[in-house]
C-alpha cells in the first residue's frame, strides 16, 4: 500500500473498523453459503446475492438510503452489469428466509468479535446464568408508493411485520422473523422467534416481553425446558393470589421507589396451562404508569425483585433500537416498495446497528466505561463522516487491497482493539435526563385543525395577563 493510502487509513480509524467488520461478516464466500442455505426457490444469474448486499450496504452507508445513487455509481464504475431496474426486481422477489438468514448468520460471526469482558458485566449477578433476550414487534412504515397499485391510495401503507429478538448481553439484534402483511398480528410469529433464539444461543434463556407477550400460550412457550420468562402483566390474564404467602415489600436499586411482590396462579383451576408465578409491582412517580411484572422465577432470595426490575426497565433498549434503526440507519428511506424488499432492508439495517454495537463495546472497553454511556446516534454520525471521506480519498482498488483478507476472528479482534481502544470524543457521551417526567398537558385541536405560532403566543400572553 502506498504512503498516501496508509495515512488516510491512519486518520480514519472508525471507517476502517466498520469496513473490516462488514468485510468479515459479508465476504463473498460467506454470502454464497448464506444464499445456498436460505435461498428457497430464488436463483442467481448475472446479478448475485452478494452484489445486492453490496448495493444495499452502499446505499445505506454512503448515500443516506438512496438506492438509485448506489446503483448508478456501481454501473458507472463497471461493477453492475445489469440495467438499473434489475436490483429493484431482485429486492422485490427476495425470499423472507434469505433476509432472515442473512441477519442470523451474520450475528453469529459478529458474536465472535464482541469483547467478552464487556459482555460479562451486562446483567445483574443473580441473573448471569441466563441469556436474557428481549422480544418485541415492529411494523415497517414509510413505504413509498412507487408501485402502480399503490398510487390510488391516500394515507400510509405498511411494509412487513417483524418480531425482533435482542440480546441484553451485547445489545445486538440476534434474529428476527417476519410476515409480509404489516397489518397482521405479531403473536403468530412468536413461536418461530423463540425457536430461532434457542438455535442461536446456548444455556437457559430468560425471555422478556411487554403486555403483548403475556398470555397463557406464550408463557408456556417461554417456560419450555430450562427457560424462564419476565413479562409485563396484561390484566386480561387473571391473577389468582396465593393468600398463604404474605406480600413482601422492598426498594429497587436506586433506592427510592418501593415495590411489592406476591405469589399466585395465572389461568383457571381446570386449565392445564395454569402456572404458579411471582408478581412484582413497582409504583413510579407522578405521571408514570405502575409497572406490574409476572415471572416464573418464584424464588425471591435467588432472584431479587430489584434485579428483575432492572432487567425489565432496560427493555426500553429494544424500543431505542427500533428508533435508531429507523432514523439513524435509514429504514425510513425504503429502497424498495414490495413487502419482501422492506424486510430485506430491515434485516440489513439491523446488521448495521449490530456493527455499531460492537464498535461501542471496543471503545467502552478502551475507556473503561459501559457501552450504555455511549450514544449510537452520535457515534454513527462520525462513522458515516469517515466512511464518506474514505470513499472520496481511496478508490475501490485500494480498499480491496486493504480489506480483502482471510483473517481469523482473533486477528480481526486484535485489529479492532488497536483501532478503537484509543478512540474517544465527548460528543459520543450519552446525555442523561435528570429532570423528573412532567405530566402531559391537556391537548386540544385548534379551530379548523391548524393555527399560527403567532396566535398561540398572543393568546397565551393574553391569558397570563388576565390571570
Amino acid at each position: 500500500m502506498e504512503g498516501f493510502d496508509k495515512e488516510v487509513c491512519r486518520r480514519l480509524p472508525l471507517a476502517e473498523a466498520a469496513l473490516r467488520m462488514l468485510d468479515y461478516v459479508c465476504q463473498d464466500k460467506f454470502l454464497e453459503a448464506v444464499f445456498a442455505k436460505h435461498h428457497g426457490r430464488s436463483y442467481e444469474d448475472v446479478l448475485t446475492f452478494a452484489m445486492v448486499v453490496r448495493l444495499v450496504s452502499d446505499a445505506l452507508l454512503e448515500y443516506e438510503g438512496s438506492g438509485r445513487q448506489a446503483i448508478e455509481r456501481a454501473r458507472e464504475a463497471g461493477e453492475l452489469e445489469t440495467c438499473s431496474r434489475a436490483p429493484y426486481g431482485k429486492l422485490a422477489r427476495m425470499p423472507l428466509s434469505l433476509s432472515l438468514g442473512l441477519l442470523a448468520e451474520a450475528v453469529a460471526r459478529l458474536n465472535e468479535l464482541y469483547p467478552k469482558t464487556v459482555a460479562e458485566k451486562a446483567s445483574p449477578k443473580s441473573l448471569r446464568e441466563f441469556e436474557i433476550v428481549y422480544h418485541d414487534g415492529k411494523t415497517i412504515k414509510h413505504v413509498a408508493k412507487r408501485l402502480k397499485v399503490l398510487r390510488q391510495y391516500l394515507g400510509k401503507v405498511l411494509g412487513g411485520k417483524l418480531v425482533v429478538s435482542q440480546s441484553q448481553r451485547t445489545g445486538m439484534a440476534i434474529c428476527m422473523v417476519a410476515d409480509e402483511d404489516g397489518e397482521s398480528g405479531e403473536s403468530k410469529l412468536v413461536p418461530a422467534a423463540v425457536a430461532q433464539v434457542r438455535s442461536c444461543l446456548t444455556g437457559p434463556l430468560l425471555h422478556v416481553g411487554d403486555r403483548g407477550f403475556c398470555d397463557l400460550k406464550q408463557a408456556a412457550l417461554f417456560a419450555e425446558g430450562d427457560d424462564h420468562f419476565l413479562l409485563r402483566w396484561n390484566q386480561k390474564l387473571h391473577f389468582h393470589r396465593d393468600t398463604s404467602r404474605p406480600v413482601v415489600t422492598g426498594f429497587d436499586h436506586p433506592g427510592h421507589r418501593m415495590y411489592k411482590q406476591d405469589w399466585g396462579w395465572i389461568g383457571q383451576l381446570n386449565d392445564p396451562r395454569r402456572r404458579y408465578v411471582r408478581r412484582i409491582r413497582l409504583k413510579r412517580g407522578a405521571g408514570e404508569e405502575e409497572i406490574i411484572l409476572l415471572t416464573n422465577l418464584v424464588d425471591a432470595d435467588s432472584y431479587p425483585a430489584g434485579d428483575l426490575l432492572q432487567v425489565y426497565l432496560e427493555r426500553w433498549g429494544i424500543e431505542r433500537m427500533f428508533q435508531q434503526v429507523t432514523e439513524v440507519f435509514n429504514l425510513k428511506t425504503l429502497i424498495g416498495s414490495s413487502p419482501r424488499a422492506t424486510v430485506f432492508q430491515a434485516s440489513f439495517c439491523f446488521l448495521l446497528y449490530n456493527v455499531i454495537q460492537v464498535m461501542k463495546a471496543y471503545i467502552a472497553e478502551g475507556q473503561e466505561m459501559s457501552p450504555k454511556e455511549i450514544s449510537s446516534e452520535m457515534l454513527f454520525v462520525d462513522v458515516h463522516r469517515q466512511l464518506t471521506a474514505w470513499t472520496e480519498m481511496l478508490n475501490e482498488k485500494a480498499t480491496v487491497v486493504l480489506l480483502s483478507t482471510t483473517w481469523t476472528a482473533s486477528q480481526v479482534v486484535r485489529r479492532l482493539q488497536s483501532l478503537l481502544h484509543g478512540q474517544w470524543s465527548e460528543l459520543w457521551r450519552k446525555t442523561r435526563n435528570t429532570k423528573p417526567p412532567r405530566p402531559h398537558p391537556n391537548r386540544k385541536y385548534p379551530k379548523g385543525g391548524h393555527t399560527s405560532v403567532y396566535r398561540v403566543i398572543r393568546d397565551a400572553r393574553l391569558a397570563a395577563a388576565k390571570a
